[in-house]
């Protein structure tokens, strides 16, 4: 990533900005994504205040937010944690999203502008990249990236706006079950043999190439649970703000 969430919030801080919701809400759907953030960590309200130095007020409202995006689960009378879904719900998200981005992808086939598939190109040439360098958060984003913006092309905008939500849940699936000795999700040559199909026209060529990098993706879980300790600090990167 090219900011620190300390970049970000200091960044803030010298302009004069006060941190909003919707700041917070970027920062933790940020950190889940790129596994900084494990599935099944509080989110103590208090705590997330003083990290950002806003109220609990914000807090709250960031939490709701990132509830209905299903990034977090919120409980009466209990501390929000980031979700943690099940190995069921890990497998009915990737059958969805095997769907969903394999119909987006096939339709997106012979559409993309030159523009559109040039910076498609250069995401993935920069996920590659990022892999040789072993900079996983970069290569995370660089891979989200490629994902999020064929969501976007989607001519059919119902698939992608469901597209946008798989990419986010199947994210954090991932996030939560990649293999403890597994330094890497990268599939080298997934993401090229996506683009030569959407490049060529070739359909189902594409959506073959989607299956085929979600069925891999899902091959590389242990679909077992686990539990986390995370410091909040740790991974905001900042000091406790003044009241």
């Amino acid at each position: 990533m090219s900011h620190s969430w300390r970049e970000d919030v200091e960044a803030a801080v010298k302009a004069g900005e006060r941190i909003s919701d919707r700041h917070i809400v970027d920062q933790v759907r940020q950190a889940v994504l790129t596994q900084r953030l494990p599935p099944g960590t509080r989110l103590p309200e208090v705590a997330l205040g003083e990290i950002f130095g806003v109220s609990r007020s914000v807090v709250r409202r960031a939490l709701t937010r990132l509830a209905a995006d299903h990034v977090v689960d919120q409980r009466p009378n209990q501390v929000s944690r980031v979700r943690a879904p099940s190995v069921e719900e890990t497998r009915e998200t990737f059958d969805a999203r095997r769907l969903v981005e394999g119909e987006v992808a096939a339709l997106l086939a012979g559409r993309l502008s030159p523009d559109a598939l040039t910076a498609l190109q250069a995401e993935a040439r920069a996920e590659a990249a990022a892999h040789e360098r072993s900079d996983e958060p970069a290569r995370i984003a660089h891979s989200l990236a490629i994902h999020h913006r064929l969501a976007e092309l989607s001519p059919n905008r119902v698939l992608g706006a469901m597209l946008t939500d798989l990419v986010l849940r199947t994210s954090i699936v991932i996030a939560l079950y990649k293999r403890p000795t597994l330094a890497s999700c990268f599939l080298q040559g997934d993401h090229p043999r996506l683009l030569e199909a959407l490049s060529s026209g070739d359909a189902e060529g594409a959506r073959h190439a989607v299956v085929r990098h979600l069925e891999s993706l899902e091959g590389l879980l242990d679909l077992g649970s686990r539990e986390s300790v995370t410091d909040l600090k740790a991974i905001f990167g900042v000091a406790a703000a003044e009241p």
